[in-house]
Protein backbone atom coordinates (compact mmCIF):
# COMPACT_ATOMS: atom_id res chain seq x y z
CA UNK A 1 0.00 0.00 0.00
CA UNK A 2 2.91 2.37 0.66
CA UNK A 3 3.77 2.25 -3.04
CA UNK A 4 0.38 3.60 -4.10
CA UNK A 5 0.31 7.00 -5.84
CA UNK A 6 -0.12 10.26 -3.91
CA UNK A 7 -3.62 10.66 -5.35
CA UNK A 8 -4.81 7.60 -3.45
CA UNK A 9 -3.52 8.96 -0.14
CA UNK A 10 -5.13 12.36 -0.75
CA UNK A 11 -8.44 10.65 -1.52
CA UNK A 12 -8.12 8.54 1.62
CA UNK A 13 -7.72 11.59 3.86
CA UNK A 14 -10.44 13.52 2.04
CA UNK A 15 -12.82 10.57 2.25
CA UNK A 16 -12.35 10.42 6.02
CA UNK A 17 -13.62 14.01 6.22
CA UNK A 18 -16.46 13.48 3.74
CA UNK A 19 -17.53 10.27 5.42
CA UNK A 20 -17.54 11.89 8.86
CA UNK A 21 -20.64 13.70 7.60
CA UNK A 22 -22.47 10.43 6.96
CA UNK A 23 -21.43 8.91 10.32
CA UNK A 24 -22.36 12.19 12.02
CA UNK A 25 -25.88 12.21 10.54
CA UNK A 26 -26.46 8.50 11.22
CA UNK A 27 -25.36 8.98 14.84
CA UNK A 28 -27.44 12.03 15.77
CA UNK A 29 -29.89 12.44 12.87
CA UNK A 30 -32.49 10.21 14.45
CA UNK A 31 -31.95 11.76 17.89
CA UNK A 32 -32.39 15.31 16.55
CA UNK A 33 -35.26 14.08 14.41
CA UNK A 34 -37.06 12.73 17.46
CA UNK A 35 -36.80 16.11 19.19
CA UNK A 36 -38.09 18.00 16.15
CA UNK A 37 -40.55 15.56 14.60
CA UNK A 38 -44.25 15.71 15.56
CA UNK A 39 -44.47 11.93 14.95
CA UNK A 40 -42.03 9.51 16.62
CA UNK A 41 -42.02 7.05 13.73
CA UNK A 42 -40.61 9.81 11.50
CA UNK A 43 -37.59 10.42 13.73
CA UNK A 44 -35.20 8.61 11.37
CA UNK A 45 -36.52 10.51 8.34
CA UNK A 46 -33.53 12.92 8.39
CA UNK A 47 -31.19 9.92 8.12
CA UNK A 48 -33.26 8.46 5.31
CA UNK A 49 -33.27 11.80 3.50
CA UNK A 50 -29.49 11.86 3.11
CA UNK A 51 -29.68 8.42 1.48
CA UNK A 52 -32.55 9.49 -0.77
CA UNK A 53 -30.57 12.61 -1.64
CA UNK A 54 -27.61 10.39 -2.51
CA UNK A 55 -29.66 8.28 -4.90
CA UNK A 56 -31.19 11.35 -6.55
CA UNK A 57 -27.81 13.08 -6.86
CA UNK A 58 -25.87 10.23 -8.46
CA UNK A 59 -26.84 11.03 -12.08
CA UNK A 60 -26.35 14.83 -11.89
CA UNK A 61 -23.09 14.56 -9.92
CA UNK A 62 -21.66 12.01 -12.33
CA UNK A 63 -22.81 14.09 -15.31
CA UNK A 64 -21.17 17.22 -13.89
CA UNK A 65 -18.04 15.20 -13.20
CA UNK A 66 -17.98 14.00 -16.80
CA UNK A 67 -18.06 17.62 -17.97
CA UNK A 68 -15.71 19.44 -15.61
CA UNK A 69 -13.63 16.59 -14.20
CA UNK A 70 -13.30 14.98 -10.79
CA UNK A 71 -11.07 17.59 -9.13
CA UNK A 72 -13.26 20.62 -9.82
CA UNK A 73 -16.38 18.67 -8.85
CA UNK A 74 -14.78 17.62 -5.55
CA UNK A 75 -13.82 21.22 -4.76
CA UNK A 76 -17.21 22.69 -5.67
CA UNK A 77 -18.99 20.10 -3.54
CA UNK A 78 -16.88 21.09 -0.52
CA UNK A 79 -18.14 24.67 -0.92
CA UNK A 80 -21.70 23.43 -1.49
CA UNK A 81 -21.55 21.36 1.70
CA UNK A 82 -20.34 24.28 3.81
CA UNK A 83 -23.21 26.40 2.48
CA UNK A 84 -25.71 23.65 3.32
CA UNK A 85 -24.35 23.44 6.86
CA UNK A 86 -25.44 27.06 7.36
CA UNK A 87 -28.97 26.04 6.30
CA UNK A 88 -29.06 23.14 8.75
CA UNK A 89 -27.87 25.42 11.56
CA UNK A 90 -30.78 27.72 10.71
CA UNK A 91 -33.17 24.75 10.92
CA UNK A 92 -31.97 24.01 14.45
CA UNK A 93 -32.46 27.60 15.57
CA UNK A 94 -35.92 27.64 13.98
CA UNK A 95 -36.71 24.15 15.34
CA UNK A 96 -37.96 23.25 11.87
CA UNK A 97 -38.19 19.51 11.20
CA UNK A 98 -39.01 20.12 7.52
CA UNK A 99 -35.99 22.38 6.96
CA UNK A 100 -33.76 19.94 8.83
CA UNK A 101 -34.92 17.07 6.59
CA UNK A 102 -34.45 19.23 3.49
CA UNK A 103 -30.89 20.01 4.58
CA UNK A 104 -30.00 16.37 5.17
CA UNK A 105 -31.50 15.60 1.75
CA UNK A 106 -29.15 18.16 0.21
CA UNK A 107 -26.24 16.43 1.93
CA UNK A 108 -26.99 13.59 -0.47
CA UNK A 109 -25.05 15.51 -3.11
CA UNK A 110 -22.02 15.37 -0.83
CA UNK A 111 -22.45 11.64 -0.25
CA UNK A 112 -22.91 10.94 -3.96
CA UNK A 113 -19.63 12.74 -4.65
CA UNK A 114 -17.91 10.84 -1.86
CA UNK A 115 -18.90 7.56 -3.48
CA UNK A 116 -16.85 8.50 -6.55
CA UNK A 117 -13.63 8.62 -4.52
CA UNK A 118 -13.12 4.87 -4.86
CA UNK A 119 -13.44 5.07 -8.66
CA UNK A 120 -11.04 8.04 -8.73
CA UNK A 121 -8.57 5.89 -6.78
CA UNK A 122 -9.00 2.95 -9.15
CA UNK A 123 -8.27 5.25 -12.11
CA UNK A 124 -5.02 6.36 -10.44
CA UNK A 125 -3.45 2.87 -10.31
CA UNK A 126 -2.73 -0.10 -12.53
CA UNK A 127 -4.93 -3.21 -12.57
CA UNK A 128 -2.76 -5.07 -10.04
CA UNK A 129 -3.26 -2.28 -7.50
CA UNK A 130 -7.06 -1.96 -7.79
CA UNK A 131 -7.88 -4.01 -4.67
CA UNK A 132 -5.19 -2.24 -2.62
CA UNK A 133 -6.30 1.22 -3.77
CA UNK A 134 -9.96 0.47 -3.02
CA UNK A 135 -9.07 -0.87 0.41
CA UNK A 136 -6.82 2.08 1.28
CA UNK A 137 -9.38 4.69 0.29
CA UNK A 138 -12.06 2.95 2.33
CA UNK A 139 -9.67 3.01 5.30
CA UNK A 140 -10.58 6.69 5.49
CA UNK A 141 -13.71 5.39 7.15
CA UNK A 142 -11.61 4.47 10.20
CA UNK A 143 -10.92 8.13 10.87
CA UNK A 144 -14.55 9.04 10.22
CA UNK A 145 -15.66 6.40 12.74
CA UNK A 146 -14.17 8.55 15.49
CA UNK A 147 -14.32 11.98 13.91
CA UNK A 148 -18.06 12.03 13.12
CA UNK A 149 -19.37 11.01 16.57
CA UNK A 150 -16.69 13.02 18.41
CA UNK A 151 -17.64 16.17 16.52
CA UNK A 152 -21.29 15.50 17.35
CA UNK A 153 -20.67 15.12 21.09
CA UNK A 154 -17.92 17.76 21.43
CA UNK A 155 -19.96 20.49 19.79
CA UNK A 156 -23.29 19.50 21.31
CA UNK A 157 -23.35 22.21 24.01
CA UNK A 158 -21.06 24.85 22.49
CA UNK A 159 -24.07 27.06 21.73
CA UNK A 160 -27.41 27.62 23.37
CA UNK A 161 -29.15 25.48 20.75
CA UNK A 162 -28.08 21.85 21.03
CA UNK A 163 -25.84 20.46 18.24
CA UNK A 164 -25.34 23.81 16.47
CA UNK A 165 -21.68 23.72 17.50
CA UNK A 166 -21.42 20.19 16.15
CA UNK A 167 -22.42 21.29 12.66
CA UNK A 168 -20.03 24.24 12.77
CA UNK A 169 -17.17 21.85 13.58
CA UNK A 170 -18.33 19.71 10.68
CA UNK A 171 -18.00 22.75 8.42
CA UNK A 172 -14.36 23.11 9.49
CA UNK A 173 -13.76 19.53 8.30
CA UNK A 174 -14.90 20.48 4.81
CA UNK A 175 -12.60 23.49 4.75
CA UNK A 176 -9.74 21.06 5.39
CA UNK A 177 -11.12 18.69 2.73
CA UNK A 178 -11.12 21.55 0.21
CA UNK A 179 -7.42 22.22 0.91
CA UNK A 180 -6.55 18.53 0.52
CA UNK A 181 -8.49 18.05 -2.71
CA UNK A 182 -6.88 21.10 -4.25
CA UNK A 183 -3.73 18.93 -4.32
CA UNK A 184 -5.48 16.08 -6.15
CA UNK A 185 -4.37 15.58 -9.77
CA UNK A 186 -6.84 13.39 -11.72
CA UNK A 187 -5.17 10.60 -13.63
CA UNK A 188 -7.91 10.70 -16.22
CA UNK A 189 -10.88 12.90 -16.95
CA UNK A 190 -14.27 11.37 -17.31
CA UNK A 191 -15.77 12.22 -20.68
CA UNK A 192 -19.33 11.30 -21.45
CA UNK A 193 -19.05 11.81 -25.23
CA UNK A 194 -16.21 9.26 -25.40
CA UNK A 195 -18.60 6.48 -24.37
CA UNK A 196 -18.86 4.97 -27.85
CA UNK A 197 -19.60 1.44 -26.70
CA UNK A 198 -21.54 -0.73 -29.15
CA UNK A 199 -23.13 -2.65 -26.29
CA UNK A 200 -26.52 -1.57 -24.99
CA UNK A 201 -26.73 -0.82 -21.28
CA UNK A 202 -29.23 -3.63 -20.76
CA UNK A 203 -26.75 -6.10 -22.25
CA UNK A 204 -24.11 -5.00 -19.75
CA UNK A 205 -26.54 -5.19 -16.82
CA UNK A 206 -27.63 -8.71 -17.82
CA UNK A 207 -24.10 -10.06 -17.44
CA UNK A 208 -23.80 -12.51 -14.52
CA UNK A 209 -20.68 -10.74 -13.27
CA UNK A 210 -22.51 -7.39 -13.09
CA UNK A 211 -25.47 -8.98 -11.30
CA UNK A 212 -23.20 -10.57 -8.69
CA UNK A 213 -21.10 -7.43 -8.19
CA UNK A 214 -24.05 -5.05 -7.93
CA UNK A 215 -26.29 -7.32 -5.83
CA UNK A 216 -23.50 -8.04 -3.35
CA UNK A 217 -22.71 -4.37 -2.84
CA UNK A 218 -26.43 -3.48 -2.74
CA UNK A 219 -27.48 -6.20 -0.28
CA UNK A 220 -24.50 -5.32 1.91
CA UNK A 221 -25.39 -1.64 1.92
CA UNK A 222 -29.16 -2.12 2.32
CA UNK A 223 -28.90 -4.43 5.33
CA UNK A 224 -26.12 -2.44 6.97
CA UNK A 225 -27.91 0.90 6.51
CA UNK A 226 -31.26 -0.49 7.66
CA UNK A 227 -29.94 -1.97 10.91
CA UNK A 228 -27.46 0.83 11.63
CA UNK A 229 -30.12 3.53 11.16
CA UNK A 230 -32.41 1.76 13.62
CA UNK A 231 -29.67 1.15 16.20
CA UNK A 232 -29.31 4.64 17.77
CA UNK A 233 -33.09 4.90 18.06
CA UNK A 234 -33.42 1.44 19.59
CA UNK A 235 -30.48 1.94 21.95
CA UNK A 236 -30.81 5.56 23.05
CA UNK A 237 -34.47 6.43 22.57
CA UNK A 238 -36.13 3.09 23.33
CA UNK A 239 -33.75 1.10 25.56
CA UNK A 240 -32.40 4.12 27.44
CA UNK A 241 -28.68 3.67 26.82
CA UNK A 242 -26.62 6.85 27.19
CA UNK A 243 -25.40 8.82 24.20
CA UNK A 244 -21.85 7.75 25.12
CA UNK A 245 -22.78 4.04 25.00
CA UNK A 246 -24.58 4.57 21.70
CA UNK A 247 -21.57 6.44 20.32
CA UNK A 248 -19.28 3.58 21.36
CA UNK A 249 -21.39 1.01 19.50
CA UNK A 250 -21.66 3.14 16.33
CA UNK A 251 -17.93 3.91 16.39
CA UNK A 252 -17.09 0.22 16.82
CA UNK A 253 -19.40 -0.60 13.92
CA UNK A 254 -17.77 1.92 11.57
CA UNK A 255 -14.28 0.75 12.58
CA UNK A 256 -15.37 -2.82 11.77
CA UNK A 257 -16.59 -1.58 8.38
CA UNK A 258 -13.21 -0.23 7.37
CA UNK A 259 -10.44 -1.84 9.47
CA UNK A 260 -10.54 -5.10 7.46
CA UNK A 261 -9.55 -3.04 4.42
CA UNK A 262 -5.97 -3.37 5.70
CA UNK A 263 -6.21 -7.09 5.07
CA UNK A 264 -8.77 -7.31 2.26
CA UNK A 265 -6.18 -7.76 -0.54
CA UNK A 266 -4.72 -10.71 1.42
CA UNK A 267 -8.19 -12.16 2.03
CA UNK A 268 -9.00 -11.83 -1.68
CA UNK A 269 -5.82 -13.72 -2.57
CA UNK A 270 -6.62 -16.50 -0.08
CA UNK A 271 -10.36 -16.88 -0.68
CA UNK A 272 -11.09 -15.14 -3.95
CA UNK A 273 -13.57 -12.28 -4.28
CA UNK A 274 -16.69 -14.48 -4.52
CA UNK A 275 -15.96 -16.58 -1.46
CA UNK A 276 -15.02 -13.47 0.51
CA UNK A 277 -18.50 -12.10 -0.25
CA UNK A 278 -20.00 -15.42 0.84
CA UNK A 279 -18.17 -15.04 4.17
CA UNK A 280 -19.80 -11.60 4.48
CA UNK A 281 -23.25 -13.17 4.17
CA UNK A 282 -22.39 -15.65 6.93
CA UNK A 283 -21.30 -12.77 9.19
CA UNK A 284 -24.64 -11.06 8.60
CA UNK A 285 -26.52 -14.18 9.70
CA UNK A 286 -24.46 -14.37 12.90
CA UNK A 287 -25.01 -10.64 13.48
CA UNK A 288 -28.78 -11.10 13.38
CA UNK A 289 -28.64 -14.10 15.72
CA UNK A 290 -26.57 -12.21 18.31
CA UNK A 291 -28.74 -9.08 18.17
CA UNK A 292 -31.94 -11.11 18.43
CA UNK A 293 -30.92 -12.77 21.71
CA UNK A 294 -31.08 -9.63 23.86
CA UNK A 295 -30.99 -5.86 24.32
CA UNK A 296 -27.84 -5.69 26.45
CA UNK A 297 -24.93 -3.46 25.46
CA UNK A 298 -22.82 -6.48 24.56
CA UNK A 299 -25.52 -7.71 22.15
CA UNK A 300 -25.63 -4.37 20.36
CA UNK A 301 -21.84 -4.14 20.26
CA UNK A 302 -21.08 -7.63 18.93
CA UNK A 303 -23.88 -7.54 16.37
CA UNK A 304 -22.90 -4.09 15.04
CA UNK A 305 -19.25 -5.14 14.77
CA UNK A 306 -20.29 -8.21 12.77
CA UNK A 307 -22.55 -5.99 10.68
CA UNK A 308 -19.56 -3.82 9.80
CA UNK A 309 -17.36 -6.80 8.92
CA UNK A 310 -20.05 -8.31 6.71
CA UNK A 311 -20.52 -4.99 4.90
CA UNK A 312 -16.80 -4.72 4.22
CA UNK A 313 -16.58 -8.15 2.63
CA UNK A 314 -19.68 -7.63 0.48
CA UNK A 315 -19.09 -4.04 -0.59
CA UNK A 316 -15.37 -4.24 -1.33
CA UNK A 317 -15.95 -7.56 -3.06
CA UNK A 318 -18.63 -6.04 -5.27
CA UNK A 319 -16.58 -2.89 -5.97
CA UNK A 320 -13.51 -4.96 -6.89
CA UNK A 321 -15.54 -7.19 -9.22
CA UNK A 322 -17.53 -4.42 -10.94
CA UNK A 323 -14.76 -3.16 -13.30
CA UNK A 324 -14.62 -6.63 -14.83
CA UNK A 325 -18.14 -6.09 -16.19
CA UNK A 326 -17.36 -3.10 -18.42
CA UNK A 327 -14.83 -1.69 -20.85
CA UNK A 328 -13.02 1.61 -20.26
CA UNK A 329 -15.39 3.55 -22.55
CA UNK A 330 -18.42 2.12 -20.71
CA UNK A 331 -17.38 2.97 -17.17
CA UNK A 332 -19.38 6.21 -16.80
CA UNK A 333 -22.78 4.70 -17.50
CA UNK A 334 -22.09 1.44 -15.63
CA UNK A 335 -20.70 3.14 -12.49
CA UNK A 336 -23.64 5.54 -12.50
CA UNK A 337 -26.35 2.89 -12.79
CA UNK A 338 -24.53 0.69 -10.25
CA UNK A 339 -24.49 3.45 -7.63
CA UNK A 340 -28.05 4.50 -8.44
CA UNK A 341 -29.34 0.96 -7.87
CA UNK A 342 -27.32 0.52 -4.67
CA UNK A 343 -28.25 3.81 -3.06
CA UNK A 344 -31.81 3.80 -4.34
CA UNK A 345 -32.36 0.53 -2.49
CA UNK A 346 -30.46 1.86 0.52
CA UNK A 347 -32.75 4.91 0.60
CA UNK A 348 -35.80 2.67 0.87
CA UNK A 349 -34.13 0.72 3.69
CA UNK A 350 -33.22 3.85 5.68
CA UNK A 351 -36.66 5.35 5.14
CA UNK A 352 -38.39 2.29 6.55
CA UNK A 353 -36.00 1.69 9.48
CA UNK A 354 -37.56 4.20 11.88
CA UNK A 355 -41.11 3.11 11.12
CA UNK A 356 -40.25 -0.56 11.60
CA UNK A 357 -38.38 -0.11 14.88
CA UNK A 358 -41.08 2.11 16.44
CA UNK A 359 -44.02 0.09 15.09
CA UNK A 360 -42.80 -3.49 15.42
CA UNK A 361 -39.66 -3.37 17.55
CA UNK A 362 -35.97 -4.25 17.21
CA UNK A 363 -36.52 -7.98 16.69
CA UNK A 364 -38.74 -7.47 13.64
CA UNK A 365 -36.15 -5.11 12.15
CA UNK A 366 -33.63 -7.95 12.39
CA UNK A 367 -35.86 -10.74 11.07
CA UNK A 368 -37.09 -8.66 8.13
CA UNK A 369 -33.66 -8.72 6.43
CA UNK A 370 -33.34 -12.52 6.40
CA UNK A 371 -35.07 -12.96 2.99
CA UNK A 372 -32.56 -10.54 1.41
CA UNK A 373 -29.70 -12.54 2.88
CA UNK A 374 -31.06 -15.81 1.51
CA UNK A 375 -31.51 -14.32 -1.97
CA UNK A 376 -27.94 -13.00 -2.01
CA UNK A 377 -26.64 -16.30 -0.65
CA UNK A 378 -28.32 -18.15 -3.53
CA UNK A 379 -26.89 -15.68 -6.08
CA UNK A 380 -23.37 -16.15 -4.75
CA UNK A 381 -23.60 -19.95 -4.60
CA UNK A 382 -24.94 -19.96 -8.17
CA UNK A 383 -22.02 -17.79 -9.30
CA UNK A 384 -19.46 -19.98 -7.53
CA UNK A 385 -20.90 -23.14 -9.05
CA UNK A 386 -21.07 -21.62 -12.52
CA UNK A 387 -17.36 -20.79 -12.33
CA UNK A 388 -16.45 -24.06 -10.56
CA UNK A 389 -15.05 -22.04 -7.67
CA UNK A 390 -16.63 -24.11 -4.93
CA UNK A 391 -14.36 -27.00 -5.76
CA UNK A 392 -11.18 -24.93 -5.55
Amino acid sequence: MLKLPRNVWILTLALSLFMSLSVFIIFIGGIIGQSLSPIKSLSTLPVAMIVIGTAVSIFPINYIMSKIGRRRTFLYVCIYTIMNITVIVASLYLQSFILFCLSTFLFGGTAATMNQFRFAAIESVNKEQVASATSLVLLGGLISAFLGPEIATSGRHLFEVEFVGSFILLGVCFVVAFILLSLFVPAKKLSLPQDNSTRKLIDILKQPIFIVAMSSAASGYVIMSYIMTATPVSMHSMDGFSLEHTKFVIQSHVVAMFLPSLFTPIIIKLLGVSRMMLAGIVMYFICIAVAYTGHMLVNYWISLVLLGLGWNFLFIGGTTMLPRSYEENEKYKVQTINDFLIFGLQAFASLSAGWFVFTYGWEVVLVSVIPILFIQFIILVWWLKSKNLLAE
